[in-house]
């Protein structure tokens, strides 16, 4: 009998079982590992006693299709998996994504937009009554009145367009336990209203119930400021400590959010990871070539969880929480040793992380009595007094990982908070970093440079990211390595205006190289940044906010960035223009493009790049000049691209 839980009628005959005791619906395909949520909460309730049946991507237009396990005794769990829908499906321009790494075989088009809310309508055609209980990445984010970029509009809580009982929002380990201890002992799912970490609906609120009333939804839809201070209401009720009820008027009755779950503790989090995954997909999906998210996480190892980093464009506070959360050391290298076993591992840990890979401790010792700070970041924007920086736990738990037999070399692939290297008292960490877990190049993310932008960003100051730059550099010349900074950078935040995009190409210029990749602003669910976009305001100061959302716009400051690049030649002027920077058009050493025709002007130097034109290809290029441009101009950017990281750090600045 297979390890891995029944995905059809006959294994779950094979089991001995009759009938299921959850049936969970899941987006994604089966992948029995931990990097799943969906793996998670299936062991944790089989651990628990009770029987759970997978269907995965049911064909939402076919009722049939979700009836594989007839009716489940207890109810239907329900997830788009591990990422929202709309994001798993669209790009940022909002053009319909090539594949789906969470698929067999890549293949897109498998699960349904609003994948949640679609899979509990199809299971409501069929079973009327049943318990429905959500969770996941989408119905978390989602959980009540919130924007939608791809229909631009606000949108109810997910738990009235699914027509789902409950919602299981945040990391569910402790809230699903409960809800089937609930639903074991006969109770009506519609009276769990006591659960933490859970939304429900009711037609009355309790009486005496310490509940925070947010506004209704129709005075949300109709305007945008009263949507952007419920929005920080609900940001700064995220804390297990003080977080209070939260309730949402919807005509006739309430979406009611309980306070979130504590934190898991240390053995708690080990349990978690002890669990008998599988640690790989269905072998149902071989011949279909496999399931392509598997290939990053199969081995890496997740060592904690939480972020106190409160970047602005980040979920994580609405999902996770700002209370780090970590596993110990002998449950990591006890998963380390299982994944060396595996056949087709060739020593290479491929990351020991999480949401920021060096945060291995709460951000203080107050936290712990008294949960995170309500009105204050613990990074931003300098780091708080009372924060303690600390990497000693991190860089042991790494050598005992690169200690062990059959490994040959441990990365660290999850973000890294430079800021928070930088506020450490010496640079062990950083060295240990740069001697054993850097392969040429470690990637970091200012995300910008522009002042204004880091602020609405939530990241620390340019200065913070220019500095460690320069401890980096140190670093590697004092260990005698040649490794790389690559900066992630972000175009169209909130608050970027062109000016601050023209401040982000000239400090691309400076370092000396193209990025091959951008990421334009992403509103995604439940962010500070997404609120901002919305509602053009600052929702935790009301401020006005400048908003680039013109397609148009947003793709002017993104060539702004690869402005290298000969096809972003026209977008790069217009966008220069309209900054009233048309200084950096020219043939200097600081302009960012050549005037039109690629004639110099009298007596002056081209820029002094690794693409600079020899006088040879001058020469061919007048007395060719049909055509020539475009032809020096892309033979010039190949010839950057190939020398890219290495011009990194020759260059101030960098």
């Amino acid at each position: 009998m297979s390890g891995f839980l029944p995905v059809t009628a006959r294994e779950m005959e094979e089991r001995g079982w009759k009938q299921a005791d959850f049936v969970y619906v899941i987006g994604d395909a089966y992948v029995d590992h931990p990097s799943f949520g969906h793996a998670i909460i299936s062991r944790i309730l089989e651990a628990h006693g009770f029987r759970v049946a997978i269907i995965s991507q049911p064909d939402w237009k076919d009722p049939e299709s979700i009836q594989t396990f007839g009716r489940p005794r207890l109810g239907f769990l329900v997830t788009a998996g591990n990422m929202d829908s709309m994001v798993n499906h669209y790009s940022v321009s909002k053009k319909r994504r090539r594949s789906d790494a969470y698929t067999p075989g890549g293949v897109m088009g498998k699960r349904p937009d609003y994948a949640t809310a679609v899979y509990c309508q199809l299971i409501r055609r069929v079973y009327k009554n049943v318990p429905i209980i959500i969770g996941g990445i989408e119905a978390s984010l989602r959980r009540m009145a919130h924007y939608d970029y791809w229909s631009d509009r606000l949108r109810h809580s997910i738990l009235i367009d699914s027509g789902a009982d409950l919602i299981s929002y945040g990391m569910g380990e402790r809230s699903i336990v409960e809800i089937a201890e609930a639903l074991e002992a006969g109770i009506p799912v519609k009276e769990i209203t006591f659960i933490r970490g859970t939304v429900y609906k009711c037609r009355e609120l309790p009486e005496g119930a310490d509940i925070l009333r947010l506004p209704d939804y129709s005075q949300l839809a109709a305007d945008k400021l009263t949507y952007a201070k419920s929005f920080y209401t609900q940001y700064c009720n995220m804390d297990s400590h003080y977080g209070k009820c939260l309730a949402e008027k919807y005509e006739d009755f309430y979406v009611v959010q309980n306070p979130p779950c504590a934190p898991l503790t240390t053995q708690e989090m080990d349990d978690v990871y002890a669990l008998p995954y599988e640690r790989t997909y269905h072998p149902s999906y071989e011949a279909l070539g496999g399931v392509p998210a598997i290939a990053e996480i199969k081995f890496s190892l997740i060592s904690n969880r939480g972020c106190f980093g409160g970047c602005s464009f980040c979920a994580l506070t609405f999902h996770q929480g700002r209370t780090v959360q970590v596993r110990s050391h002998d449950s990591i290298v006890e998963e380390a040793q299982k994944m060396i076993q595996d056949k087709d591992f060739k020593g290479y840990i491929h990351d020991v992380g999480g949401p920021t890979a060096n945060f291995r401790r709460p951000s203080c010792q107050a936290q712990l009595k008294r949960g995170v700070c309500p009105s204050r970041q613990c990074l931003f924007p300098r780091p708080c007094p009372h924060l303690e920086v600390d990497h000693t736990d991190y860089i042991a738990l790494l050598r005992r990982l690169r200690a062990l037999p059959g490994v040959k070399k441990v990365f660290i692939r999850s973000g890294l908070r430079f800021d928070y290297m930088l506020a450490d008292k010496d640079d062990a960490f950083l060295e240990e970093l740069c001697r054993y877990h850097v392969s040429g190049q470690l990637k970091v993310a200012p995300e910008h440079v522009a002042e204004p932008v880091l602020q609405k960003m939530g990241k620390p100051s340019h200065q913070v990211y220019t500095e460690f730059s320069r401890r980096y550099r140190q670093v590697n010349e004092k260990i005698d390595k040649k490794q790389y900074l690559v900066p992630y950078l972000m175009s169209s935040h909130p608050g970027c205006r062109m000016k601050e995009a023209v401040e982000l190409a000239e400090f691309v210029r400076d370092l000396g190289y193209m990025p091959e990749q951008v990421q334009d602003f992403y509103p995604t669910p439940s962010t500070i940044s997404t609120c901002m976009y919305y509602t053009g305001v600052d929702p935790r100061t009301m401020e006005p906010v400048y908003v680039p959302k013109n397609p148009h716009e947003k793709a002017l400051q993104r060539a702004l960035i690869q402005y290298r690049d000969p096809k972003n030649r026209d977008m790069v002027e217009e966008a220069l223009t309209l900054a009233g920077r048309r200084d950096l058009i020219g043939c200097g050493p600081k302009c960012l493009i050549r005037p039109k025709g690629g004639q110099r002007a009298e007596g002056q130097a081209g820029p002094k790049t690794s693409g600079s034109r020899s006088k040879k290809g001058a020469q061919r290029e007048n007395e060719n000049p049909r055509g020539s441009r475009r032809k020096t101009e892309e033979r010039d950017a190949g010839q950057r691209r190939k020398k890219t990281i290495r011009n990194i750090h020759k260059k101030k600045g960098s």
